[in-house]
């Protein structure tokens, strides 16, 4: 379908936000925690044009429904399906105070949904940063500013859309560099730029998408946000970024106990791989992912056969260092690997799945990326 197709006139421009991966800092950024995702070179495309009646048109090349209405109609629950995604970042930049046109936009191609790469954030930032670009808002040309971008993004999945995810995926989406992952501090918003130039070092990141498709609406993951809001209520914390794994083992629920430990853990396991990439160390990070893969596994059980496979897989044909990553249930590991073993390790992991009986990945090798922009 071409935005002529379907609205009867041309674009003003075209719009792409990234995929992402987190490398390591899972479940913890509604934790207040520290997390270290990088762009993915898989982006979602939008094509948009402004109106000036005060109606929103939403059309998919990929969905077969769409969403038509006016801007005053938007609001929790209204639209419902992939058009939430889209036209939240409209209401919640609204309601922020900012002048917010109509708006005719087609998705084009977009980061495979449901396999953990955070296709519904790039949905988000290509809409946020294509109505920045026709309003005129002026947010995008500074890290403040897609700060702000990123915060209406967010909005929009959990107001609109009701998914209760925490911040990472929209920060990664706008703020992330090339050869660089963020590190991203979930309690004030701030974030560094890490180096991570994987090509230089003779490296790859091979993401495995293992087809388990997982949503985020569909209570498992609002169960382990509970629990920690649970676990850190019972320490007498604000959050679990301070509390302690001694302050941990004094929780009575085991379940309560895991999900905390989980998330205590992982964020000192961040802290961890970022003073190793300081040091251009990369290679030693592995272990530090084997760990987050197990703690995820075992203490906060996010994990599927699936990605368990996948990771093991990995590591027996050679990875340095594997994890699934995203929000569980489904969806995609990651492996750091050596460029010349890629191939070899790619195969391993889809005999693996043969045998299990499982779907046949799909291997993509990745380099960090940036973040959302217009399209030349």
């Amino acid at each position: 379908m071409s935005f002529r197709a379907a609205f009867g006139r041309e674009p003003d421009g075209w719009w792409a936000a990234p995929g992402r991966v987190n490398l390591i800092g899972e479940h913890v950024d509604y934790a207040a925690g520290l997390c270290l995702p990088l762009a993915l070179p898989q982006r979602t495309v939008v094509a948009a044009a402004r109106r000036d009646d005060g109606r929103v048109r939403l059309r998919s090349a990929t969905e077969p429904s769409g969403w038509e209405g006016p801007l005053d109609a938007i609001g929790p629950g209204t639209p419902a399906g992939w058009a939430g995604y889209a036209a939240g970042v409209l209401w919640a930049l609204r309601g922020a105070g900012y002048p917010v046109p109509g708006i005719d936009l087609l998705v084009g191609d977009t980061v495979p949904p449901g396999a953990g790469l955070s296709s519904s954030a790039a949905l988000e930032c290509a809409v946020a940063v294509a109505v920045d670009d026709l309003a005129g808002l002026g947010l995008a040309g500074s890290d403040a500013g897609r700060t702000e971008l990123a915060g209406a993004c967010r909005r929009a999945e959990n107001e609109v859309v009701g998914a209760p995810t925490g911040g990472m995926d929209q920060a990664a989406a706008l703020r992330c560099t090339a050869r660089h992952a963020l590190l991203l501090d979930c309690r004030d918003g701030s974030a560094k730029q890490v180096p991570l130039d994987l090509a230089a070092e003779g490296l790859t990141l091979l993401v495995i998408d293992t087809r388990v498709r997982h949503n985020l609406v569909d209570g498992q993951y609002g169960q382990r946000r509970d629990a920690v809001e649970q676990a850190a209520a019972a320490l007498g914390v604000a959050t679990l970024r301070d509390a302690a794994p001694a302050d941990v083992a004094q929780l009575r629920d085991p379940v309560l106990r895991r999900r905390a430990h989980h998330v205590v853990t992982e964020i000192s396991r961040v802290g961890e791989a970022v003073t190793l990439l300081h040091r251009r160390q990369v290679r030693r990070i592995g272990p530090l992912l084997d760990a987050s893969h197990a703690s995820l596994r075992d203490d906060y059980e996010v994990s599927c056969p699936e990605l368990d496979s996948a990771v093991t897989a990995s590591r027996h044909a050679g990875a340095l260092g594997a994890r699934m990553t995203g929000g569980g249930f489904g969806g995609s590991a990651i492996a750091v690997v050596e460029a010349d073993a890629a191939a070899r390790i790619a195969a391993a992991v889809r005999v693996a799945a043969a045998r299990a009986g499982h779907p046949e990945p799909a291997l993509l090798h990745v380099v960090p990326s940036p973040g959302a922009a217009r399209l030349q």
